[in-house]
Parts: C-alpha cells; sequence; structure tokens
C-alpha cells in the first residue's frame, strides 16, 4: 500500500534556493523527504513538551545536533 502523502509545510523555491546556493541540484524526491523530516521534528518537539508537563513547545524541545 503506498504512503498517504503529507501537506508540505516546507517552503519549496526557500529550501531549493539554499541548496542551489551551496552549489547543489534538487531531486525530485528530496522535498518530499525534507517535508517527512520536518514533521518527524515537530512530532518529536510536541512529544517532548508533553512529556515535560507542557502544551507549549520550546525551542529545546527540539533535539538538534549543534
Amino acid at each position: 500500500m503506498a504512503k498517504k502523502k503529507m501537506e508540505p509545510i516546507v517552503v519549496t523555491s526557500k529550501a531549493k534556493a539554499i541548496l542551489k546556493k551551496n552549489g547543489c541540484n534538487t531531486a525530485s524526491d528530496a522535498m518530499d523527504g525534507l517535508n517527512g523530516w520536518a514533521y518527524w521534528l515537530l512530532d518529536q518537539a510536541a512529544k517532548r513538551a508533553k512529556a515535560n508537563g507542557r502544551k507549549t513547545v520550546r525551542v529545546y524541545d527540539f533535539i538538534l545536533p549543534m
């Protein structure tokens, strides 16, 4: 069964511009992957906020390598 396509939450033109600025082309499926990752990040941040007894997602709920 095919996966249901998620509504885009990433601005494709902005993301492609950043990639182009860095000398990269964009594959046809790249934005789907980026969009999926963005959904995953938001889900994880919401789970972390709830686990800490909050309804508000804060910057530190996004666990990102720096």
